[in-house]
């Protein structure tokens, strides 16, 4: 085991966060009105008295994007794990379905499922993940007979103070982080580099945003909003949830 150094953690996180700002833009020009209409809750909009198309389309844009940055950002930190495992630990990327990592250390093979947070699934999901640890260590044991395989839902961040979940161990947040890297205070570590050139690269990122409210506002302006200027919610909520085609269903 060797301690990563702040020179190597910093290279790599100021290297790869540009991707995660990169594929935010990317998303956000890929919008269309019509598509994130199409997926949000028209009830909920219209019960928060929403007036003016400009409220209602930052609503439904954050909304939406909320929910892919996660997903983007969960990618960069599951790189980032392997990244310094692979330095302390010579831990690899895994080539098993449904893991992300794998390494040794005191005579200990483990194979970890890496997800942002702790709260990241349904019971269906987590079922998926056992059935895939059990999977991982059927194929492992012919070739590591002597060696324990233990599996392990590594989490980002947060908190689960009953890791012992029968046949996985759950790791969230700091504990987590010294797993993989052997410092009790890397959760930290990983704070400062984080923010390197993060206005500049928010602002870049705030005028596409911006660009992308206006255009909205002017389409949603002339689709959805009645002569008055009212929001035509009827309008909305048919589009959202109304039948495209005249089925003839028996029920």
């Amino acid at each position: 085991m060797r301690k990563i150094k702040k020179t190597e953690l910093n290279d790599f996180i100021n290297t790869n966060i540009q991707s995660f700002h990169d594929r935010r833009i990317e998303n956000l020009k890929k919008l269309e009105l019509k598509s994130i209409l199409a997926r949000k809750n028209p009830y909920l909009y219209k019960a928060k008295n929403i007036l003016t198309s400009e409220e209602l389309i930052r609503y439904l844009l954050d909304a939406h994007l909320s929910s892919q940055e996660e997903g983007i950002f969960g990618d960069f930190l599951e790189e980032l794990a392997i990244f310094v495992c692979s330095k302390v630990f010579n831990g690899r990327k895994s080539t098993a379905e449904g893991i992300d990592l794998e390494f040794s250390k005191e005579n200990i093979e483990y194979i970890v499922s890496i997800k942002s947070g702790p709260n990241w699934g349904n019971s269906q999901q987590i079922k998926r993940m056992r059935e895939n640890f059990k999977k991982a260590k059927k194929i492992k044991v012919p070739f590591k007979r002597s060696i324990n395989i233990v599996a392990v839902n590594g989490c980002c961040y947060g908190i689960d103070d009953s890791p012992n979940k029968g046949d996985y161990l759950k790791l969230c947040g700091q504990r987590f982080w010294e797993f993989i890297t052997g410092d009790s205070e890397f959760y930290q570590r990983i704070i400062e580099p984080l923010g390197y050139k993060a206005k500049e690269k928010n602002d870049y990122y705030n005028k596409h945003y911006s660009n992308v409210i206006n255009l909205f506002v002017l389409e949603f302006s002339e689709e959805y909003c009645k002569k008055d200027g009212s929001v035509d919610w009827e309008k909305i909520v048919k589009h959202n949830s109304g039948l495209k085609k005249n089925l003839q269903l028996h029920y």
